[in-house]
């Protein structure tokens, strides 16, 4: 493990580039080192079709004279590359335009104490061990009758970590591992193939879902898709599926990113203090939760994180700020700077979720005289700007209070602002993704069909 991520290594590096930067000019700095290694197997048709290992290292100095700031990276620091980097963000950052929001995270903000939050598995899987999982998950979607083939499996492992120093006395940490396996089925022959996949991903292989399970699971859904039929053009209750239900809670963080609501790109950048969504109705930002896909200790600046209600009893609570939007805005940081070496921080969400609500999805829908039900949704038509929805979607027509046959190709369309306010959470949140829902059940949305 320390010969894949050497942190003493990358902080000494992330030092010496601050003290270049300050040397050269800089009135403040920060800098980030980043490293990761990964493996992969991918096979189809019980042959191993494609095998990878990747590794990663990019380092990035942000550096800041007055309200001027640069950015540089790069991921080869051999020979006089620290002082060569320094002196060209510095050049960069005299040649600027002025950013009067540009700057470190306050001070008083910073984290001072790293929770632990359980991101590594110490036991990554070798190449053979990968292949055996693949196939185990190919095989079990092969043998689902009415699979006519397989459009392969995979499974991945890695491990990657970051460290952050700046100039103002900042310095922290921290390594996570991932692990993933997939299978994609093929179901049916000629002009009547439909296709579906499933896959887990978790911090720790012991959180993954067997492989014999994500085979299966994928073999149903595309034998399940046979035969669909199209829908006339209506408007009916809509239910999401969990594994598609994120979407919406998606679509909220685009709005309440600080980025747009500091540009007035929002439907939604008048609506904070105001409630949204119906009583009862809580989504939750957390940055700490064990072993949570984004988990972290810190953000992009070295500010602490904390769990926090974005929506709170259907009220709108906060934006997703990071320093910069932040002071645009007049507020304090929320903690939410995502950060690439190549880029300057910017608000970016953690470990998102819709609280669950009491019913099961079968009482969701038991009322639903005529409903579509959702299980693949296509594009991304949300527009921010102006809170109009409309996605392509396939799924399975709800008759009388239960699934019936499968639609496909047609499309949803609303406002989010109605979205919000009729949605209808079950009892089913499962903790699979990086953001969260469990099925939810939406009113009177047009469905555009034949």
């Amino acid at each position: 493990m320390d010969s894949l991520f050497d942190q003493s290594a990358l902080v000494s590096l992330a030092e010496r580039l601050i003290k270049a930067a300050r040397a050269a000019g800089a009135d403040a700095a920060d800098a980030v080192a980043m490293r990761s290694v990964s493996q992969s197997v991918d096979v189809r048709d019980g042959a191993v079709e494609e095998s990878q290992r990747s590794e990663g290292n990019d380092v990035g100095l942000r550096v800041m004279i007055g309200k001027k700031q640069a950015v540089v990276s790069t991921n080869d620091m051999s020979g006089d590359g620290v002082k060569a980097l320094a002196e060209r963000a510095v050049a960069m950052a005299r040649v600027a335009p002025e950013d009067r929001y540009a700057g470190l995270a306050d001070a008083s903000l910073l984290a001072k104490n790293f929770p632990e939050l359980d991101l590594v598995d110490r036991d990554l899987p070798d190449t053979a061990a990968l292949e055996k999982i693949a196939r185990r998950a190919e095989e079990a979607g092969r043998t689902v009758k009415g699979v006519s083939k397989s459009g392969g499996a995979s499974a991945s492992a890695g491990i990657g970590g970051m460290v952050l120093l700046t100039s103002h006395g900042f310095s922290g940490a921290y390594l996570g591992s991932r692990h993933s396996v997939s299978m994609q089925a093929i179901a049916g022959e000629g002009t009547g193939m439909e296709t579906d996949y499933d896959f887990s991903s978790a911090l720790h292989a012991a959180d993954l879902d067997d492989p014999e399970k994500i085979g299966r699971t994928a073999g149903e859904k595309a034998v399940a898709k046979l035969n669909p039929r199209k829908v006339s053009t209506r408007k009916v209750p809509v239910v999401f599926d969990w594994s598609v239900a994120g979407s919406i809670v998606g679509h909220l963080v685009s709005a309440i990113n600080g980025s747009a609501i500091a540009r007035k790109t929002s439907f939604l950048k008048d609506k904070m203090g105001e409630r949204i969504f119906a009583p009862g109705i809580n989504i939750i930002d957390d940055p700490l939760r064990r072993r949570g896909l984004r988990s972290r200790p810190f953000d992009g600046e070295g500010v602490a994180g904390r769990r926090m209600a974005l929506v709170e009893d259907g009220v709108l609570k906060t934006w997703i700020l990071d320093s910069a939007t932040a002071r645009e805005l007049g507020l304090t940081t929320t903690g939410h700077a995502g950060r690439s070496a190549s880029s300057t921080p910017s608000p970016s969400p953690t470990n998102l979720h819709f609280e669950a609500g009491k019913l099961s999805p079968e009482e969701l829908i038991k009322d639903i005289d005529e409903g579509f039900y959702v299980t693949d949704l296509i594009g991304s038509g949300a527009n921010m700007v102006t809170g109009d929805y409309s996605r392509g979607a396939s799924g399975f027509w709800i008759e009388k209070g239960r699934r019936t046959y499968p639609v496909s190709e047609v499309t949803i369309a609303g406002h989010m602002s109605d979205i919000f306010r009729t949605v209808t959470p079950a009892n089913d949140l499962q903790f699979r993704y990086g953001t969260n829902a469990p099925t939810l059940r939406i009113e009177g949305l047009t469905i555009a069909g034949v």
